[in-house]
């Protein structure tokens, strides 16, 4: 049972958004999607998201930016890398209008009150996802190490991942794999709409 990492083509684009809907959901009722699309119908959000991954404006969601993993042929897991000083905010932005996204300001000001001063030039993780019941076969473990190999033949030395703080699994996990925590940053406008204090920012050096 052999994993095979391969870059993300167009055709994924399917995959990729049911794997960012179950990234920014983590449990929750609602996640930044929903928010952004104003409905937690998953046709709808799907739909929408497939988009934003084959938008022109290459946001840090578009399927450029991603690994997938293969399971006997199956898209088993996903790991989205992206430079923030290319897939910005305003790209982001232009990426939601160019799907017909409109009145996402008060929407986008829940996750941008909480800030981090990040290195513009140091390499950003998201996404890193895995179909539910392949736990423990070493899918993340896989995608990550291909993504760290990548990164350092293109002379980054230093990744950094945002996550919600309370998401004790998935912050085992990247500490696990020798991440350490940099930063919190607890707003009261994100424990509103998401019921969790804020975000952390975690940070490798390889």
């Amino acid at each position: 049972m052999s994993i095979k990492i391969r870059k993300a083509i167009a055709e994924d684009s399917p995959f990729l958004a049911q794997m960012i809907l179950q990234s920014t959901r983590a449990g929750k009722k609602d996640g930044l999607f929903d928010l952004l699309f104003q409905t937690n119908d998953n046709k709808i959000v799907l739909s929408k998201l497939e988009e934003l991954t084959k938008a022109q404006a290459k946001s840090h969601c578009s399927f450029s930016n991603f690994l997938i993993a293969e399971l006997d042929g199956k898209s088993v897991g996903t790991l989205c890398s992206f430079e923030p000083r290319i897939a910005t905010k305003e790209t982001f932005e232009e990426a939601l209008i160019e799907i017909g996204c409109r009145d996402f300001e008060d929407q986008l000001e829940v996750i941008y009150n909480c800030k981090f001063d990040l290195n513009k030039r140091t390499l950003m993780f998201d996404f890193l996802e895995e179909v539910e019941g392949l736990i423990d076969v070493g899918i993340l473990k896989e995608l990550m190490q291909k993504s760290l190999l990548t990164a350092r033949l293109k002379g980054y030395r230093i990744a950094q991942t945002i996550i919600e703080i309370g998401s004790l699994e998935t912050e085992l996990f990247y500490k696990k794999l020798g991440f350490k925590e940099v930063a919190q940053s607890q707003c009261e406008l994100y424990k509103e709409r998401f019921g969790r204090s804020g975000l952390m920012l975690l940070a490798i050096e390889f």
